[in-house]
């Protein structure tokens, strides 16, 4: 079990609270998700939980954690200390033979964790892997993973789904995982910031996502449907209210003096009014509330972007694919035209990233179309020493910057956050950036590595219907189930054999 009592959370640069005054219990059983919009402090609650000091440095706390049990944290990105470390070297501690079975649900074999390949030379989704094998050889009593299933490949990230439905031990995660949340959740933590964030709440509900997604629908319309009727009743009364008050008002005026008895009951009367009219004001105090939601971002393409059917996006041709000297893949070959919309999946380590980069390397010098590319690290095209505002300054005129201010505020960043460091955002908004930054180059042809990875379950929607919706190209590579669903006319496996056209959804 694990309890958190009156815990109080505050970003120190400008005093936004991020958890005001929370308790919470997490008993046997419970699969409990956080879930809440890029920034609202997600990873801060989840390492104050785990290690209150990981969070000193940038937040004031308060509140206290009580854990029976061993606690263990996946966090989101992987400690760069442990790169150059062998993989032999970051299992030496633990009685690797003992663990076979975790081994194989995350689909490891022995041999891989006790080889001496550096874990620089992994792809994103193996480094998850061996962070959770790690883990529960450690045999924890709670678990605290920050977005377990990023960069998973599909079957990987299946296994991990039945994982967290079977396991006993009560797990908290976070994840923009849609379809993860759906298929296993069953306690949402839902963290806003309300009132142009001015105001935090976490909202518990002990429920399915859908359920929970339902029941706050319902509960938001009756509660406008109660409050717009409590106005609506107030009003009707008011009025009347004023017409009497201006009925006696004329009389009281009017009486002549010679009909002094006339004058005391008139006083009387107006008293009377008077005190109806100030019991009406004292019921407006208690009038219900209109429901109080965080404002969702909005963001879409030029609907002007088009291209052709007919035109040539890219015709890629490559014999050999190799990770140093590591052979991936052989015979690859990918044509895109018009306004296709392509998707890669393939195991993790099969080459994904890098083939795209090579296409990228490709279709960047082309002078007949304006490509983007989001790369799955946002550092090899993000500047984390400077603020968005100044990323977006370096690119672009006055009049753009003016634009990028307007839809910085569309995503929901703050004054603070669109002039502080890029480098201290999370990374969801630090994807918001890099996705701004395709819809103002109005560019044409999107090359992107895991672009809903860092968006919430309520901002996934949004930019998965803004992609859809895209009049250009897409050459995507992605595990997110619904992306390839909702956005993808093809979808591609990348083989040792090269790309195959695969049917989805894909089957492990």
């Amino acid at each position: 079990m694990l309890e958190l009592k009156n815990i109080n959370l505050s970003l120190k640069t400008d005093g936004r609270q991020l958890v005001d005054d929370f308790s919470f219990t997490l008993n046997r059983g419970d699969k409990a998700v956080i879930i809440g919009e890029e920034g609202n402090g997600k990873s801060t609650l989840l390492k104050f939980i785990y290690d209150r000091q990981q969070i000193q440095p940038y937040c004031d706390f308060s509140g206290d954690v009580i854990a029976k049990g061993r606690l263990a944290y996946l966090p989101q990105m992987m400690d760069e200390g442990l790169y150059q470390k062998t993989l032999a070297e970051y299992f030496g501690d633990t009685e690797t033979y003992r663990h076979i079975p975790v081994l194989t649900q995350l689909g490891l074999s022995l041999d891989f964790i006790l080889s001496e390949q550096k874990i620089s030379t992994l792809s994103g989704g193996e480094k998850v892997k061996i962070q959770l094998a790690r883990l529960l050889m450690d045999e924890p009593d709670i678990l605290l993973l920050d977005e377990p299933t990023n960069d998973l490949d599909i079957e990987t990230l299946e296994r991990v789904e039945q994982f967290i439905n079977t396991v006993k031990t009560p797990v908290l995660f976070i994840s923009h995982d849609e379809t993860l949340v759906e298929n296993t959740a069953n306690v949402i933590l839902h963290m806003e910031q309300i009132l142009r964030k001015t105001k935090c709440r976490i909202t518990v509900t002990h429920a399915t996502y859908s359920d929970y997604l339902e029941y706050r629908r319902q509960n938001f319309a009756h509660q406008e449907q109660v409050a717009r009727k409590q106005r609506d009743d107030y009003d009707k009364q008011m009025e009347k209210w004023r017409q009497i008050y201006n009925r006696v008002d004329h009389e009281q005026t009017a009486v002549s003096r010679q009909d002094p008895g006339g004058a005391r009951l008139l006083k009387k009367k107006m008293h009377s009014v008077l005190s109806a009219g100030r019991r009406f004001e004292r019921e407006r105090e208690n009038f219900i509330e209109f429901p109080e939601e965080e404002d969702a971002i909005l963001t879409k393409f030029d609907e002007s972007i088009v291209i052709p059917q007919g035109k040539v996006i890219l015709d890629f041709s490559l014999d050999k694919l190799y990770i140093g000297e590591r052979l991936l893949s052989e015979n690859i070959r990918l044509f895109v035209s018009g306004n296709e919309h392509i998707g890669i999946v393939g195991r993790n380590g099969a080459g994904k990233s890098t083939l795209l980069a090579l296409i990228w390397k490709q279709l960047k010098g082309r002078r007949d179309i304006t490509p983007c590319y989001m790369p799955q690290n946002y550092a090899e095209k993000l500047d984390y020493g400077k603020s968005p505002a100044e990323y977006l300054a370096g690119n672009y005129t006055k009049a753009d910057i003016t634009k990028a201010r307007t839809y910085m505020g569309s995503m929901k960043f703050t004054h603070e956050e669109m002039t502080g460091k890029i480098g201290g955002l999370s990374g969801g908004q630090k994807a918001k950036i890099l996705f701004l930054d395709m819809v103002l180059r109005n560019a044409n042809v999107l090359v992107l590595d895991e672009p809903t990875r860092n968006f919430s379950p309520l901002s996934g929607p949004v930019v998965r219907a803004a992609l859809r919706h895209f009049g250009g190209a897409i050459i995507s590579v992605s595990h997110d189930r619904k992306y390839l669903g909702e956005v993808c006319d093809k979808v591609y496996e990348l083989t040792g054999n090269g790309l195959a056209l695969a049917r989805f959804p894909l089957t492990s």
